[in-house]
């Protein structure tokens, strides 16, 4: 991770925008950060922690702590803006704190909350937003950066004074710090995990236990008496042994139990013998109550029955005379029934007269229909009246439909003038629609006649720009082809040289004693040339010239390669002026050979501003156009609505015309029909109330005159019955027919006497039966039966039976049960084992990993065991720049030594190469201290980095502490601090000690001012 830039506004002690430029910066590989005290040194890391995790250090963060500065004005925002590269990506993060500005509208303030942005470079497309959610760019950077907000504070910002007090912490503290940097939070997790295992195991356990004492106690429940004999659990829970116990216990209950079951079946076998005894004895004594009863009874019956044989004869004689008196009923009923009819006409009658005036009050019937027949022939002459009213009647609904029609023309006649007042408004609102969707339909295809070809020069450009890459690779390329051809070709020119001044060598090596030279013929060679130093062979020349060749083929395709590329840049670049290939070509031409480019044409940027607003201006003109048809319906619906109006209107105004004359029409009809009808109606309101008037009297008269002929129909019927009937109770028998009607009975009667008389009968039969009953009579001269005494005996070997069935039952449940609880106790103890196994087996990993076990010699806990391990490494990591510091006296060593009562696994001791003894870190100087720390600082850097994933740190900063330092040694910190940029590492110094200034050039300067701290950059 480097730092390239920091922007601050309005944060802390910065009242306004400071920029510090961490690349110029770091070009020295260690630079120092200083100014007075306050002036806001810190400050500036804070800046970083807060840019990066949204917060300062947790040292820093107090609660209610504000992070803008009060030095800032009201209208200038709190933001820190970082920009860094991790991971390979150059990333720019924006912060601003959740601060208060002024309200827009209105006096006071409002709080603005905390805002975000985070945005990645691309080469190719520049600066791009990538996200403005708090928490999406938290998981970023953390993921990148590799390390939470503790462990970057504690590894990138150095702070000295929380090292030196862990140089002399206990283990306690070191576990701590070294927990938090470590993130051993998993392995405490193993431990509580392995902690909760224990637990629940040892309750699962525990719960077995109790489960098997439970059964225990219903097994001693169950057993009741029988349990007293077994020898009591005394185990508890979780003991071993216990388990045993029980089912032992539960044995011996259950051998007890069964023998005592024996022992109540044969006290129920005798227990029923004598029970079936007493049964029998006691059946007998009851037959013989009971028919001793039983005779005793039929005598009462006897008796009662000769006391009752009076009223029977009564009730015989009785029914006799009342079947015989049954030939009078129909006589009877015929004369009542008469006189009811005859009672009925009489009230009829006197109802009718009583509605006749008075002078018809004694009218006979023949009077009474000549007057209904009179009326009848006047109703009749009624009934061209009658047509007359209803036709006025009809004339006046006529009128009142020809208003109401009016009234409806009317409304249609104004509803239509207001629409036709707004129609040209509207027409020509319509036309002028349809124009504007004319004219966009017609720019919209010129613009898609325009959007395409700017689109093609679009991609040309682009290929242009890809192609001019690719141009220049090649020149490159070509440019290297053409010097690695001149050096071949110079290689190979001089070794043909050097190969020509030794060719008479050559030539003389391949000279034969008495062979005829090539050269010159001689068969003698007195002085034949010899090869000098840097001899070359023809082999050696021709390698050389073969390299030539191939240099020369390789310039050659890159002469090609390059002319294909620059064709098809020219061509590219043609199409993105819009200009022909072939002038391209010869104006790339030209400007090849005057050596300078040729007009490029328009950049991409532009070609795309120029299709983004083409395309937006297409898009409007097509929507615009879209709505023509539309327009075109909406003109043609208004003008077809335009002639229904005018036709509504114009029928409206004929219709009002007709209606006139008809009103007159009927006018006149209406009043020939008036003068007719006063004439008819007379006093009454209407023709058809004088009708109903004529109607009413017809009714009564004719209802009277049926009055009275009813009534002499009923006297003359009523005298026949009487005359009936008198004949009907002489032939039955009686002197007269009111004596028939006393001695009639109802059926219901009737039946009642028959019931008394076969009830009687029924009995006599009975009792008869019963006299003659053998075994009734023998029981009754016999001693009275004794039922009560053998009942007593029978109860008394009930109740032993039953005692000794319960007993028995008792002692089987109790059988059953301890079998069932047995069995319960011997499963429990099965699924007992695997649970009680696991729980041993977690009960040792638990105390192993807690440091509670004997195992565990050193009594180190889990999460303890790994820290020691790192802090081993830290201190491997530590010693390298520790001895270089130390100028090879002192090394940092862990120790896994127990201190007192205390675990071991954290222990840091230092070691004196002067003495050569080891002892604790707290009796390290001051400055032993701060170089000690300082080591142990860069060494947990580097061990945490590779924890992280091996995130490269390219940029450090180290907090006070130099001025503990004599110069001796300060000299050698600092050659361990600029070692460093051997890795491509930045070191920034925060310290405000003077002789800094002096050493380090390179300087980041924090002026405290009245109205703000700034900054200044301090280079050479």
């Amino acid at each position: 991770m480097r730092l390239h830039r920091l922007s601050i506004t309005a944060f802390g002690p910065f009242g306004a925008t400071q920029e510090v430029d961490f690349d110029a910066l770091s070009s020295a590989g260690l630079f120092l950060l200083h100014g007075p005290t306050g002036a806001g040194k810190t400050s500036v890391l804070d800046a970083v922690c807060f840019a990066l995790y949204g917060a300062v250090p947790g040292a820093r963060q107090s609660p209610g702590a504000s992070l803008r500065s009060d030095h800032a004005p009201a209208d200038l925002p709190t933001e820190v803006q970082l920009e860094l590269t991790v991971g390979g990506r150059r990333l720019e993060v924006t912060r601003s704190p959740a601060q208060p500005r002024p309200k827009k509208r209105g006096d006071g303030f409002t709080v603005e909350k905390a805002q975000s942005r985070l945005r990645g470079y691309d080469p190719e497309r520049g600066w791009q937003a990538l996200s403005k959610s708090h928490q999406e760019i938290g998981e970023e950077l953390t993921q990148l950066i590799g390390m939470s907000r503790d462990q970057f504070c504690q590894v990138v910002l150095l702070p000295q004074g929380d090292f030196a007090r862990f140089l002399r912490a206990d283990a306690e503290a070191r576990g701590k710090l070294l927990g938090r940097l470590f993130d051993t939070r998993r392995f405490a997790a193993v431990e509580d995990r392995l902690a909760e295992l224990r637990r629940g195991a040892e309750a699962k356990v525990t719960a077995a236990d109790e489960r098997i004492l439970a059964l225990a106690q219903r097994t001693a429940q169950a057993a009741g008496p029988v349990g007293a004999e077994a020898t009591p659990i005394v185990a508890r829970p979780g003991e071993p042994g216990l388990a045993e116990a029980v089912l032992e216990w539960a044995a011996i209950a259950r051998s007890t139990a069964r023998e005592r079951l024996d022992i109540a079946h044969a006290v129920v076998t005798a227990a029923e013998g004598r029970q079936r005894t007493a049964r029998h004895a006691l059946d007998a004594e009851r037959e013989r109550d009971r028919l001793q009863r039983r005779y005793e009874e039929t005598r009462r019956r006897s008796a009662a029955l000769e006391e009752r044989r009076p009223e029977h004869d009564r009730c015989q004689e009785r029914l006799e005379r009342a079947r015989t008196a049954d030939r009078v009923a129909p006589a009877l009923d015929l004369r009542e029934e008469a006189e009811r009819a005859h009672r009925r006409a009489a009230d009829d009658l006197d109802r009718a007269r009583a509605q006749l005036p008075p002078d018809l009050a004694d009218a006979g019937p023949d009077q009474l229909t000549e007057l209904e027949r009179r009326f009848r022939q006047e109703l009749g002459g009624l009934e061209s009246a009658r047509r007359a009213e209803a036709r006025s009647a009809e004339i006046d609904e006529e009128r009142d439909r020809l208003e109401r029609e009016s009234r409806a023309d009317d409304a249609t006649v104004r509803d239509a003038d207001a629409w036709l007042a707004g129609w040209d408004t509207v027409h020509a609102g319509l036309r002028e629609r349809i124009a504007t969707a004319q004219e966009a339909a017609t720019r919209a295809e010129q613009l898609a006649g325009l959007l395409a070809p700017a689109r093609r020069r679009l991609d040309a450009a682009r290929r242009r720009e890809a192609l001019a890459a690719e141009a220049d690779t090649a020149r490159e390329a070509l440019a290297g082809a053409r010097e690695r051809a001149l050096g071949a070709h110079e290689t190979w020119l001089g070794l043909r040289e050097r190969r020509l001044r030794d060719i008479a060598a050559e030539l003389a090596a391949g000279l034969v004693e008495g062979a005829p030279c090539t050269v010159c013929g001689s068969a003698e060679h007195p002085a034949p040339a010899t090869e000098g130093d840097g001899h070359v062979d023809r082999a050696t020349e021709e390698a050389a010239l073969t390299a030539h060749r191939r240099a020369e083929e390789a310039r050659a395709r890159a002469e090609q390669a390059l002319g294909l590329v620059r064709e098809r840049h020219a061509a590219a670049a043609a199409e993105a002026r819009d200009a022909e290939p072939s002038s391209a070509a010869a104006a790339a031409a030209a400007a090849a050979d005057a050596g300078t480019e040729p007009d490029p044409g328009p950049s991409v940027g532009e070609l795309r501003d120029l299709v983004e607003r083409l395309t937006t201006e297409h898009a409007g003109a097509h929507r615009l156009a879209a709505g023509t048809h539309a327009a075109r319906e909406a003109l043609d619906a208004a003008e077809r609505e335009h002639l229904k109006r005018l036709e509504l209107r114009q029928e409206a105004e004929r219709r009002a015309a007709a209606r006139t004359s008809r009103r007159e029409v009927l006018d006149r009809e209406q009043a020939v029909l008036r003068d007719e009808l006063a004439v008819v109606r007379g006093e009454s309101g209407s023709v058809a109330a004088y009708a109903e008037r004529l109607t009413r009297r017809v009714a009564l008269l004719a209802d009277a005159a049926e009055a009275v002929r009813a009534e002499q129909e009923a006297d003359r019927r009523r005298k026949e019955a009487d005359g009936r009937l008198s004949d009907a109770a002489f032939r039955a028998g009686f002197d007269t027919p009111e004596a028939a009607a006393a001695t009639l009975l109802d059926a219901s009667a009737q039946r009642e006497l028959q019931h008394r008389i076969d009830a009687w009968q029924a009995e006599a039969a009975a009792v008869a039966e019963r006299r003659g009953e053998r075994d009734a009579r023998e029981a009754a001269e016999q001693d009275p039966a004794q039922p009560a005494a053998a009942q007593r005996g029978f109860e008394a070997a009930e109740r032993l039976l039953r005692a000794a069935s319960s007993a028995r039952a008792a002692a089987e449940e109790r059988c059953a049960e301890l079998s069932r609880l047995s069995h319960e106790a011997a499963d429990e103890v099965r699924r007992l084992g695997p649970v009680r196994q696991e729980y041993e087996r977690i009960a040792r990993l638990a105390g192993l990993a807690a440091g509670t076990s004997a195992d565990n010699e050193r009594k180190m806990r889990l999460e303890a065991y790994v820290l020691a391990a790192r802090l081993e490494q830290v201190a491997a990591a530590a010693t390298a720049r520790l001895l270089q510091m130390s100028s090879g006296r002192y090394t940092l060593v862990h120790s896994d030594a127990r201190t007192g009562g205390r675990r071991a696994g954290l222990g840091l001791h230092v070691v004196d190469a002067w003495t050569g003894s080891e002892r604790d870190t707290a009796t390290l100087s001051g400055g032993e201290t701060f170089f000690a720390s300082l080591a142990l600082a860069l060494g947990l850097a580097d061990v945490v980095t590779e924890e992280a994933g091996g995130v490269r740190l390219d940029t450090l900063f180290i907090d006070e502490g130099f001025g503990s330092l004599d110069d001796q040694t300060l000299d050698e910190v600092l050659d361990v601090l600029d070692s460093l940029r051997e890795r491509d590492r930045s070191v920034g110094i925060v310290s405000h000690v003077a002789d800094l200034r002096r050493r380090i050039p390179v300087r980041l300067e924090v002026v405290k001012e009245r109205q703000g701290s700034s900054v200044r950059h301090r280079l050479a």
